[in-house]
């Protein structure tokens, strides 16, 4: 199923390995990025902060994101590895990750999803040729069951709580570097933590506490814009674009539209996870936008939430709207400068059509051959 969302992997080195791990997570979050934009859309519209509060509609933003979009993708991750009964038993595991912590666990549901389901997937080889005819049906559902419940016991006790560290610990990090002053280098943490669906976790667990607080004393705070920034992004999505692999080209419009105007960064994630060396880009292009941000002085009163233009340009201070532009616009330069390189200014795919046709001809004679 990975193989709908990324491009063929060969090879079996480490790189290759990535890779495939890479096209993975990408398939468990391209098939339900629609329930992304509809939380997104959610959140942007109703929160207190959004286009039309509304204190009775918001309540279903905390939902979504920490319970459906888990379940979702736990849901995804075991359908790619056992089909529908893996599917199950990974919605029904992931449920004790979630209730386990507090923070989103998404990084939670892409490993017991298809952790549950690879468990079942040898547990129904072991009793297929051992079930006598006419119990298939109260094996599978009772081997299910319980498959499904110590998985959801071992990520509450297990899973979850290393998740919740990781982010603890990533969390714990960025805020280091802030307090030493080394803002640009925590695009080294931040960009990679978002890749992987930290980014919530680090954006209001430790960025936005710290940014209220200096916003309250100086009137606005350049915490707020490290990992809102939507330029990494854009830049990305426009290398993708002109240089990425034929087959992702056509879906990057829409993506480059949901990220920067709706302010989804999470669209983009999958496209990082495809070719990982591009993390480099993104990471490039988060640290040159916060270099300009504090080189302007820019900063903002709160949170832009969702992390679109228009959130940025709401909660920019008057006169501050030329600090956060250029930041915006120079971390998109940057990232579709590296990513472009990355990507070898596509020269690999240009060589890919010329290389089907070279195949035919190979075959026909085969073919022939064994015919006559």
């Amino acid at each position: 199923m990975a193989d709908t969302y990324t491009p063929p992997v060969t090879g079996t080195g480490v790189k290759a390995t990535i890779q495939r791990i890479g096209g993975h997570l990408a398939g468990m979050i391209m098939p339900n990025i629609g329930a992304f934009i509809a939380w997104g859309l959610i959140t942007a519209l109703f929160i207190p902060t959004g286009w039309l509060p509304n204190e009775t509609l918001a309540k279903m933003v905390g939902p979504i994101i920490s319970t459906l979009l888990p379940v979702l993708i736990a849901y995804t991750g075991g359908r790619m590895v056992h089909g529908q009964r893996g599917a199950v038993v990974g919605a029904v595991a992931v449920m004790g990750v979630v209730v386990g912590t507090e923070a989103p666990m998404f990084l939670g549901a892409m490993i017991i999803g298809p952790l549950t389901a690879l468990i079942l997937k040898y547990v129904d080889r072991f009793t297929e040729q051992r079930t006598k005819a006419g119990f298939e049906m109260l094996v599978d559902n009772f081997s299910a069951g319980i498959v499904g419940a110590a998985m959801a016991v071992v990520g509450f006790l297990g899973i979850g709580p290393v998740v919740q560290s990781v982010t603890t610990a990533a969390g714990n990090a960025v805020e280091w570097l802030i307090v030493n002053n080394l803002l640009p280098i925590a695009s080294v943490l931040i960009e990679p933590a978002k890749v992987l669906f930290l980014n919530n976790a680090i954006n209001h667990g430790v960025l936005s506490p710290l940014g209220v607080a200096e916003a309250a004393e100086q009137g606005k705070s350049i915490l707020f814009m490290l990992e809102s920034n939507p330029g990494p992004g854009l830049g990305l999505l426009l290398a993708y674009l002109l240089f990425g692999p034929r087959a992702m080209r056509p879906s990057t419009p829409a993506a480059m539209i949901i990220h920067f105007f709706g302010g989804i960064h999470e669209i983009y994630f999958p496209y990082v996870l495809m070719k990982p060396r591009l993390i480099l880009a993104v990471i490039a292009g988060g640290a040159a936008g916060v270099f300009t941000f504090m080189v302007t002085g820019a900063g903002l009163v709160a949170t832009p939430s969702p992390g679109s233009i228009f959130a940025y340009l709401a909660v920019t201070p008057k006169g501050g709207w030329l600090g956060s532009s250029l930041g915006i616009l120079v971390a998109t330069g940057v990232s579709f400068a590296v990513a472009a390189i990355l990507l070898g200014f596509g020269r690999g795919e240009k060589a890919e059509p010329t290389a089907e046709p070279t195949e035919e001809p190979t075959e026909t004679p085969e073919t022939a051959s064994k015919e006559g």
